[in-house]
């Protein structure tokens, strides 16, 4: 048996445990925004700007107002026009593509590969038409795209990289010559999201982009700010989308503590890993030699095994588990067309049948990954 449900609550994320550790430290933050009064554009939104771009190694930072503004703000400063094609992932968030319809640009989707469930190479490869303009990878799960590959690919083809790196900041990519860079920072353009739940989370809605292109910089904060180079001048079509200074103030507390966060969950990944290593009805997160993983979440693969009824077994015994994601993007009601056939997809139509992802935060006990591991163990 698996054993006494442990005293506190088992969740998916625990983000109260995580404030209450850096609580005085918040609480400061966010009181010396009020009595300030500087809630837009203040000095806290430009001292996090430099101190993350410190951080990733990048030259610029703009912040934003959340994820998929950041994705929709890089599409919009890179110039594509309606009708041109963007290649992305079938097997992630909505987000992603959601931005490039609501451009009028046409989606693309890919498969995935097996191990990584990040966009596959080969195929990749395959979907550039003379209407390619653009790839966003994904870098899913906590690990990187093979950015490498993909920057090859895009030299090849003039094309534009857009990184999504919004479950993955923090995360290093290792380059065949030995060089690492931090995901983001590789492509043309990263963007990432600081939902509260990510690696990196504020208490809100917060976002990024980040570049080395000093014209794309200047293009990005004009669009982010209703297309502005200058106050009440409008050069560009832009939005308005901008993160808040309580938001800047909380992402600069968490900010030096972002690799220990990283290092927490690594931790926690090996634990699920040694414990499920015999358990033949389950496959471990696969974890790419030229990418550390930095487990936004812990994903396994079942086997043979009614994947519901582990998740109501789980749920009987105060365990969250989640399913990401249930539906590819190219079933999805608002992207659905004729040429995307289930054929084209085989990885990604698995994972959606077989994908479950267990509680992954920095807050976890070794009590609490006991009760969870022998719980799961005690189902096979």
């Amino acid at each position: 048996m698996s054993g006494k449900m442990p005293n506190n609550n088992i969740q998916m994320v625990d983000l109260k445990g995580q404030y209450n550790k850096i609580k005085e430290e918040v609480d400061a933050a966010i009181l010396n925004v009020i009595d300030s009064t500087e809630f837009i554009n203040g000095p806290e939104v430009i001292a996090f700007q430099d101190e993350l771009q410190e951080y990733l190694g990048v030259k610029h930072v703009i912040p934003c107002g959340n994820g998929t503004d950041a994705l929709q703000i890089a599409l919009m400063a890179l110039g594509l026009k309606p009708g041109d094609e963007v290649i992305t992932a079938d097997f992630t968030f909505a987000a992603t593509v959601e931005v490039i319809g609501l451009l009028n640009l046409v989606p693309v989707f890919v498969d995935v590969d097996k191990d990584t469930f990040n966009i596959n190479i080969e195929e990749l490869k395959k979907a550039i038409t003379p209407k390619t303009k653009a790839i966003i990878p994904v870098h899913l799960f906590g690990q990187s795209a093979n950015m490498e590959a993909i920057m090859e690919i895009a030299k090849e083809n003039n094309l534009f990289v857009i990184e999504d790196t919004a479950q993955a900041i923090g995360s290093d990519y290792t380059f065949l010559d030995g060089r690492t860079q931090k995901t983001g920072t590789i492509g043309h353009v990263g963007t990432t999201s600081f939902f509260p739940s990510k690696n990196l989370g504020c208490f809100g809605d917060g976002g990024a982009l980040f570049t080395n292109d000093d014209e794309l910089a200047k293009r990005l904060g004009a669009i982010v700010n209703h297309g502005m180079y200058k106050r009440y001048y409008h050069d560009e079509i832009g939005v308005n989308s901008r993160l808040d200074s309580i938001q800047a103030a909380v992402l600069r507390v968490k900010l030096p503590h972002l690799d220990e966060y990283c290092a927490t969950r690594q931790l926690v990944a090996t634990y699920y890993n040694d414990a499920f290593t015999d358990i033949k009805q389950l496959e471990t997160p696969v974890i790419n030699e030229k990418s550390t993983h930095v487990f936004h979440q812990y994903t396994l693969k079942i086997k043979n095994t009614d994947r519901s009824k582990l998740i109501e077994f789980l749920k009987e015994k105060g365990i969250p588990a989640m399913i990401y994601y249930p539906i590819p993007l190219h079933q999805q009601k608002a992207y659905i067309r004729s040429e995307f056939k289930d054929e084209n997809y085989p990885i990604t139509m698995e994972l959606c049948k077989s994908v479950i992802s267990l509680p992954m935060h920095t807050e976890l006990d070794e009590n609490q990954l006991k009760y969870i591991t022998e719980s799961v163990k005690e189902y096979f």
